[in-house]
This record gives structure tokens, C-alpha cells and sequence, in this order.
């Protein structure tokens, strides 16, 4: 499918939103939570420059699935490196031996369902971190109002996820047409999100 000259635009935005949050957004961070947002956002700014150079077929690669991995969990584990301080290193465990797992069920030839299972479990708890901890922290007073963005941010990057996941799995909820027509947007509208609630937070 070609990429429309509306869609160069908006995936040239995204780059240039995540390259900000690189330099400027994470600024302030401690140690740990810089580097799980700054690799978060240069992978992001990285799928956006092979969206906009190689077209939407890039999509089709499976190192793309693991690839994409990294953002969700890089975010959660910044998030509860921060807030949750607790839970810290069993997060991070978490995150590594789901990156793990991830990569692994997408390299060997596994014939079952056992891939798409770990996908959608990594995903899911990575994504619920990311959408509930913000709105908890902010409803307990414990950050701004404008921290709330990054729910939203994660409740579209769960979405996009989900979209293309199932596109993959043969299971898909849109058309492979409709996910890449919208794929773009969603994709602007969540890093602006991110980038606008680490700034409010």
C-alpha cells in the first residue's frame, strides 16, 4: 500500500515530536528512566523514518513485532522505576524476560499459538501499566493533571498494537487497508501524548 503525502507528513511529525522527547523531554530523569525513555522514544523515531522511507510493507517483517516490543515495556518499566519504587527490579525483570520470550517465540518456527500469546501478555500488562498508572498517581494527587496524557498516549499505542497484532495472526478487527489508513494519525496523536504528559507531569 502507498503512503500518501498526508501520511510522509504525519509520520515526519512523529520523528521530529520523539527526536524532542530524546533531547529536551527526559531531561531531570534518573538513570534508569532516561534510558528506558530515550531507547522508548528512539524506537519510535526509528519505525517512523522505515515507515516514511521503506512504505507500510516494513510492517511485514517479523523483527518489526519485536522490535515494537521495546516501546511499550521501555515506557512501563520508566514509569515504575519512578513511581512505583517498590516493584522496581521486579519490573525490570519482567520487562527483560518478556523481551526475551518475545524474541524468542518470533525467531524459532512455533506452529501454535504459543507467540501470540506471549505477545498479547508482554503487551497487556506493559500497556495497562502504562494507561492505569498515570491515572492513578494523578487521581491520588501525586502528579498533575496534565500527566493524565500519557493514559491516553498508552491507551493508543495498546490500540495500534492490538490492530496490527491480530492483522498478523490472520485474526484481523479492520481491514489491512483501514489499519494502515489510520496507522499514521494514531501514531502522531500518541506521541504527541507522551511528549505533551511528560511535560505537564
Amino acid at each position: 500500500m502507498k503512503i500518501a503525502i498526508r501520511d510522509r507528513i504525519l509520520l515526519l511529525l512523529t520523528g521530529l515530536l520523539a527526536a524532542y522527547q530524546i533531547a529536551v523531554g527526559i531531561d531531570g530523569f534518573s538513570t534508569l528512566p532516561m534510558i528506558a525513555y530515550s531507547t522508548a522514544f528512539g524506537v519510535l523515531l526509528l519505525a517512523g523514518l522505515l515507515l516514511l522511507i521503506l512504505g507500510f510493507e516494513v510492517l511485514d517483517s517479523p523483527i518489526v513485532v519485536m522490535v515494537s516490543t521495546i516501546i511499550p515495556l521501555c515506557l512501563a518499566t520508566g514509569l515504575v522505576w519512578q513511581h512505583l519504587s517498590y516493584y522496581r527490579i521486579a519490573y525490570l525483570v519482567f520487562a527483560i524476560v518478556g523481551l526475551l520470550a518475545t524474541v524468542i517465540t518470533r525467531t524459532l518456527p512455533i506452529k501454535n499459538r504459543l507467540p501470540l500469546f506471549v505477545l498479547v501478555i508482554v503487551h497487556g500488562i506493559a500497556g495497562l501499566t502504562i494507561f492505569l498508572l498515570p491515572i492513578i498517581l494523578v487521581f491520588s494527587g501525586l502528579a498533575p493533571s496534565g500527566f493524565f496524557l500519557i493514559s491516553v498516549g498508552g491507551a493508543l499505542i495498546g490500540l495500534g498494537g492490538l490492530l496490527l497484532a491480530l492483522l498478523k495472526a490472520g485474526r484481523p478487527l479492520l481491514s489491512r487497508e483501514t489499519i494502515f489508513r489510520v496507522l499514521p494519525a494514531q501514531l502522531l496523536l500518541m506521541t504527541a501524548a507522551f511528549v505533551t504528559g511528560f511535560a505537564l507531569g
